[in-house]
Order: C-alpha cells, then sequence, then structure tokens
C-alpha cells in the first residue's frame, strides 16, 4: 500500500509520517529530507534554495521527478512532501493532508529551527507563497484543492500519537469492496 502524506511546513507530516510508517512496518521517504540535504550540498539555507528554485526549475522538477518515480516503483511505502499526494497520482492507495493554524505552524518551525516565532512565520508564509504560484506554473496544481484527499487532518489539537491512531482508525476502516480503481489526479501535468 503507497500512502502519501502531504501539508504546509510546520503542519507535523514529518512526524506523522515516520510513525505511521514505523506503526505499519513500511518504508518512510521525505521529500523534505531531500530538498534540505539538496540545500545543504548547495551550502544555503531552504529560504534560500526556495528562491533559487524560483529562478532554475530544474531543482523542483528534479524532486518531483523523484517523488513520482519512487511512487511508481516502491509499495509498502509512507511518502511524504507536499506535493507527494499530487506526485503519486495513480499509484497512490490513500492520500492524506495534514494541516494547523499558521500560528501553531509557526510556533512548531521556531521551536525546531531554533529562531523566533515572528521569523518563523514570515519565512513560512514567503515559502508557501513561492512554493504555490511554481506548482500552478509548473503543474497546473492549486495546493488549495484539498478534493484529491481521502482524509484531511487538523493537527493543532493532537499530538502525533493522535495524529496517527486517526489515520490508523481510517485505513482500518478502508473497505477494498468500495475502491473503483486508481485514477490519475485529472488536470495535473506530469512534464518534469
Amino acid at each position: 500500500m503507497l500512502i502519501t502524506v502531504s501539508g504546509p511546513a510546520g503542519s507535523g507530516k514529518s512526524t506523522a509520517a515516520a510513525a505511521l510508517a514505523d506503526a505499519l512496518g513500511y518504508d518512510h521517504v521525505s521529500g523534505g529530507d531531500i530538498f534540505r540535504s539538496l540545500a545543504d550540498e548547495r551550502g544555503v539555507s531552504t529560504v534560500e534554495f526556495n528562491r533559487m528554485a524560483e529562478e532554475d526549475d530544474q531543482i523542483d522538477r528534479d524532486l518531483d521527478r523523484r517523488l513520482r518515480t519512487t511512487a511508481r516503483e516502491r509499495d509498502d511505502l509512507v511518502l511524504e512532501s507536499r506535493l507527494a499526494g499530487w506526485m503519486a497520482g495513480e499509484y497512490a492507495d490513500f492520500r492524506l493532508w495534514l494541516d494547523a493554524p499558521l500560528s501553531v505552524r509557526a510556533a512548531r518551525i521556531a521551536d525546531r529551527e531554533d529562531k523566533s516565532p515572528e521569523a518563523a512565520r514570515e519565512e513560512t508564509v514567503a515559502r508557501a507563497d513561492s512554493e504555490a504560484r511554481r506548482y500552478e506554473e509548473y503543474y497546473s496544481i492549486d495546493i488549495t484543492d484539498l478534493s484529491i484527499y481521502d482524509l484531511t487532518i487538523n493537527t493543532a489539537r493532537l499530538g502525533p500519537r493522535g495524529v496517527v491512531d486517526s489515520i490508523r482508525g481510517f485505513l482500518d476502516a478502508y473497505d477494498p469492496a468500495l475502491d473503483e480503481g486508481k485514477q490519475p489526479v485529472a488536470g495535473v501535468r506530469y512534464d518534469f
């Protein structure tokens, strides 16, 4: 089974995806880890790397190609990134979207990255705006369209265990007899 976990920065997607993979005995692949390692290789922050990606579309396309290839080639996997649900396309069995209010996400990022909540908020908004423009330009994806997701969870009042328990409850209720088959996500251009 291929499960995608998506959501904005600070929503808890990395924590939840890793915990879910562990609980299910699945592998976990994180687009964020790939993105951060690419930024580190170039010796720049993720904010700067995002700015570079605005000028060099190959950065996003390479990352997205890796996500799509991983989705196509692997099973028993939790694939996690902002676009995992979109990039996995017809290969995804379950698409999950995690979110939380901006103030909660900024506080989490500030704590994780040892910066002020104000700086984290400003960087998070700038990053989200930049990414949304690129997703629309490259693939005709409206990141605010949550209609492709099987489950959306507001993580503001749930700890990691509560998020994973919610997802597990959903997965336990899955009835394959009701599955109408996997369909590609409509309107998305996979032109890497």
